[in-house]
């Protein structure tokens, strides 16, 4: 497990009374891209985190490379995947995607996409909110605009959060042993063996191969699934890394606080890919927030635009959960067939296509004025 690296001593000073003009809570990919919308909006932008940027990755980090280009952080990328293989218990089928993934390093991308904000940066473990003041255990912080991007627990949320296992959140772990794999695509099994409700996964990463399994039941634990599939890809089970995801859009603002990714329920369902739905609903997030320091809107329209924008992708979200849900019920010999049918190139092209539009890569260069957030591609 990582550690903390929370200054310690007498390096941790009070930031008590700490104020500015925006605080994101939360330095991964969403708090970060928010912070990327202001850049030189002027405003003072604080952000705080647990870890140090960059310190603690907790998923696969493989992103649509499109994504990467768009937001200059191709330095980040460690193996570009152009294919995709889908295994079932009576054979897989491989596809050439009409974009590639790629696996990046967590600590270079976050470092990178920081030195675009030009934030100011504090760690401390944010315990709630009162209004407009975030309680730290460094001492108590305000601002007029705060961004709840902390992840699936929702802590400056003012209905308690959630409570795994009992909530709508999957779970995942992988392990990543250094070891080459045998090509560059990015590989899924969808066998009951493997686990009952959800998937296996490897992503290649230039020497390395993330290894991992995730589960639609949050009842059913992953770790011994997790050994099982790395035993079988001839892999040392190492380096555990893993949590829980939400597979449910959640309300995106409450009276004083903006939330952003995990902490909206940004984490798109069947697939469980959460990275570029942070980025995406991030960048959206910091451009309503960029037209209040701007003086162009008051902090209520940015809250009333932002909710509406996120909840314009409700159509998108609910259709992925209910494949979710339909997946593991499919026999696994019409789901085979399925994807021998589905390996026509007009097939891939087009599902793949909408697949990456719900949070397209477009956006970043998207004008945001008038609309501020835009529209959903």
């Amino acid at each position: 497990m990582p550690t903390r690296a929370t200054t310690r001593g007498e390096e941790r000073t009070s930031l008590d009374g700490t104020h500015a003009d925006v605080l994101v809570c939360g330095a991964s990919f969403a708090g970060l891209a928010v912070a990327r919308e202001l850049a030189g909006s002027g405003a003072d932008v604080l952000i705080v985190d647990r870890y140090e940027i960059g310190e603690r990755a907790t998923s696969a980090c493989a992103i649509p490379t499109p994504w990467l280009r768009a937001l200059g952080l191709e330095a980040a990328g460690r193996q570009e995947l152009p294919d995709m293989t889908f295994t079932t218990p009576s054979g897989s089928a491989r596809y050439r995607l009409p974009w590639s993934w790629t696996a990046f390093d967590y600590r270079e991308l976050c470092r990178l996409l920081f030195a675009q904000t030009g934030a100011r940066f504090e760690t401390a473990k944010v315990d709630g909110r009162t209004g407009a003041v975030v309680h730290t255990d460094r001492g108590d912080l305000t601002a007029p605009l705060i961004v709840d991007a902390l992840g699936w627990r929702r802590v400056l949320s003012a209905d308690g959060g959630y409570q795994p296992p009992d909530a709508p959140l999957s779970r995942g772990l992988e392990v990543h042993p250094h070891h080459p794999a045998p090509d560059d695509a990015l590989d899924v099994w969808i066998e009951r063996s493997v686990i009952r409700a959800g998937y296996g996964w490897r992503v290649p990463a230039a020497g390395e191969q993330r290894v991992g399994v995730g589960s639609y039941a949050p009842h059913d634990h992953v770790k011994e699934p997790t050994k099982a599939l790395a035993q079988r890809l001839d892999v040392d089970a190492v380096r555990y890394q893993g949590n829980w995801f939400p597979h449910r859009l959640r309300a995106a603002t409450e009276p004083g606080v903006f939330f952003v990714g995990d902490s909206a329920g940004h984490c798109f369902p069947l697939s469980g890919e959460g990275i570029r739905t942070a980025l995406y609903f991030g960048l959206a997030c910091g451009r309503e927030l960029r037209a209040v320091v701007e003086g162009r809107q008051t902090p209520e329209a940015a809250l009333a635009a932002y909710h509406d924008f996120s909840a314009r992708h409700a159509g998108a979200f609910r259709l992925a959960l209910g494949l979710q849900r339909l997946l593991p019920r499919v026999p696994p010999r019409v789901l085979t067939a399925f994807l021998a049918l589905f390996g026509r190139r007009w097939l891939i092209d087009r599902s793949f296509g909408w697949y990456l539009r719900q949070a397209d890569p477009g956006y970043v260069t998207a004008g945001g004025s008038g609309g501020h957030g835009g529209r959903p591609a």
